[in-house]
């Protein structure tokens, strides 16, 4: 499989996010990716960019969403970085534990966590990079 790269800058409003959904069916389409794989990807992107675009950016149009897509040897990464001051992803409470179940924070990383073979965050914490291996049949 030929290594694939796509970039993408967004506005910070919740309609761009059909800009990403769109990128996401492009790709997985174009690589042949099969449906299991393609619903994390597609949920764990679309709750990454959404945490930007709410948490990071403030919902702050005239900041912006980075998202970089990258396909290779059967494995998919995907880094979503906003423009905001980070966060400590350590400091996220477990949205399982029974004192957190009413809480909507936190539920997104976790998610993202559950859907991806891996995840990690940058120093600074307002980036967020998760791999998805065995991408396709």
């Amino acid at each position: 499989m030929a290594r694939m790269y796509k970039r993408l800058r967004i506005e910070s409003k919740m309609s761009n996010l059909r800009i990403i959904e769109n990128a996401i069916d492009e790709i997985t389409n174009s690589i042949g990716i099969n449906q299991d794989n393609y619903g994390k990807i597609l949920v764990a992107t679309l709750e990454a960019v959404n945490n930007a675009i709410t948490h990071g950016n403030k919902a702050n149009p005239q900041k912006l969403v980075d998202v970089e897509i990258v396909v290779e040897k059967n494995e998919m990464k995907v880094t979503v970085t906003d423009e905001g001051s980070g966060f400590n992803p350590a400091s996220i409470p477990d949205p399982t534990m029974p004192e957190n179940i009413e809480e909507l924070s936190g539920r997104g990383v976790f998610l993202m966590k559950k859907l991806a073979d891996s995840i990690g965050f940058n120093e600074k914490g307002n980036s967020v990079t998760m791999h998805f291996k065995e991408v396709t049949n």
